[in-house]
This record gives C-alpha cells, sequence and structure tokens, in this order.
C-alpha cells in the first residue's frame, strides 16, 4: 500500500475551503425577538398561576382546620376551639389570622390539660387573611355536636386577600353557625 504525495494547505485554503458556522446578525435578531414576546405573554401568566394557586392554598389550609376541629369536638364529645395565634401557643385576640392559628380542645387559651392538636405557621408572603364581623371573630368555637357557637349574627366570614389586594386573588370562607365551613366566591366586592 503506497502512500501519495502530501499536499499541504495554505492559509487561503483554510478560509475559502472551509465553510463558516454561526448565526447571521438577522437570524439572531429574529430569534431574540421571539424569545421577547414569548416571555412577554408568559411571565404575566406564570404569576397569575403562581399567585391564584397560593391564595387557594391558604385558604384550604383554614378549611382543613375547620374541619379538623369540628370533628375532633364530635371525636372526643367536647368544645374545640381554632383560634388566631401569634406565638403558636395562645389565643391572640386578634382578628387577623395571617399570622397563624391553633386548634385545641376546650375553649379560652390552651394549657398542660388542654394541649394544642394542631398548630398552623403564618404565612409567608404579605397576604392578609381576616375574619369579618362585626364584630370581627378572633376564634371559632365547636361543640361536641359540630355546631358552632357565639359567632356573630350565625356566622363568621373569612377573606383572603393577596398582596396586590386584586380581586382575581381574593377567596372566602364561610362558616356558620351549623359548623360547616364552606369556601365561595368573591364576586364585586363580596363573598357570595
Amino acid at each position: 500500500m503506497g502512500t501519495g504525495p502530501v499536499r499541504h494547505l495554505t492559509p487561503t485554503d483554510w478560509v475559502h475551503g472551509s465553510r463558516q458556522r454561526g448565526f447571521t446578525l438577522i437570524e439572531l435578531v429574529v430569534t431574540m425577538s421571539v424569545v421577547a414576546i414569548l416571555l412577554t405573554i408568559g411571565i404575566p401568566s406564570f404569576r397569575y398561576v403562581t399567585s391564584s394557586n397560593r391564595t387557594s392554598g391558604e385558604i384550604n389550609d383554614l378549611l382543613g382546620s375547620m374541619q379538623l376541629a369540628r370533628a375532633e369536638a364530635m371525636r372526643q364529645g367536647q368544645t374545640v376551639t381554632i383560634c388566631a395565634s401569634q406565638d403558636h401557643a395562645t389565643c391572640s385576640g386578634q382578628s387577623t389570622w395571617n399570622t397563624g392559628w391553633i386548634i385545641f380542645a376546650g375553649t379560652g387559651n390552651p394549657s398542660n390539660a388542654t394541649p394544642v392538636i394542631r398548630l398552623e405557621m403564618p404565612f409567608t408572603g404579605a397576604d392578609t387573611l381576616q375574619a369579618n364581623g362585626p364584630p370581627a371573630t378572633s376564634f371559632v368555637e365547636f361543640n361536641r355536636e359540630g355546631f358552632g357557637l357565639n359567632l356573630p349574627n350565625g356566622g363568621v366570614m373569612f377573606t383572603l386577600h393577596d398582596s396586590t389586594g386584586s380581586s382575581s386573588f381574593t377567596r372566602c370562607l364561610q362558616v356558620t353557625f351549623v359548623g360547616a365551613p364552606t369556601t365561595m366566591n368573591y364576586n364585586g366586592g363580596s363573598c357570595t
């Protein structure tokens, strides 16, 4: 097997013999324009989805806690209280619930004899959760039959607002004297 003569390439052979690779300026501008349009459309949609999911999760946490308190009252055959709490050991006496809440058997405040059944931590963001009255409510009690006790006007409405105050993300939860908590829609400035 013979070998032929070796051909040496000159610098002009490299330039003219090879194909250049990469993007042209026009291709780069078109690509960047498409990416900018997609981001302009996608980022607000992503924010809507994340805010909506967060507020729904927060109101569902309260719903689950109310259902647990009611079920515990019927199971234990005694009054069970759920109340707003800032220190996660005692009731705060405030109608602002985004600081967290506790569930315990009995009334007033939990004690060694009536330990906390469940503790809910405060919201991580700037969302607010207010128990509307009048008067505003800092606690809800359920008796052994599962009925709500001492509720103003036969019930209480919890209203959750996100940090922007947008009605699109407002969520509502109603607890009536019957004791059944129900999520509601927020339309035209009120819960329905």
